[in-house]
């Protein structure tokens, strides 16, 4: 079924697909539902919470926590990767 009139030909398939760009709308939706997410994230983890450390407490948001853990595991995690990479070379030299 054809809404259009009049031949298709390769001029009036490239002003279609000019206008028409399903990857650009399906990456803007994403991102703003990604943000979407964060913003209600954030807002959800508001509450103070007490740290308890070992020489203290300390009473912070429950977001800056939670990042404060993202942050630490991702330091780790690729200080860990690098490690392995690195034995991996001497194994290999060896």
């Amino acid at each position: 079924m054809r809404l259009r009139r009049g031949p298709i030909d390769q001029e009036n398939l490239d002003k279609i697909n000019d206008r028409w760009q399903p990857r650009l709308y399906l990456r803007l939706f994403a991102l703003l539902l990604l943000i979407a997410y964060v913003i209600a994230f954030v807002l959800e983890n508001r509450k103070q919470v007490h740290m308890h450390f070992v020489f203290g407490t300390a009473s912070v948001s429950l977001i800056w926590l939670i990042l404060l853990s993202l942050g630490i595991g991702l330091v780790v995690g690729i200080l860990l990767a690098q490690l392995e990479r690195r034995a991996r070379r001497r194994r290999r030299a060896n």
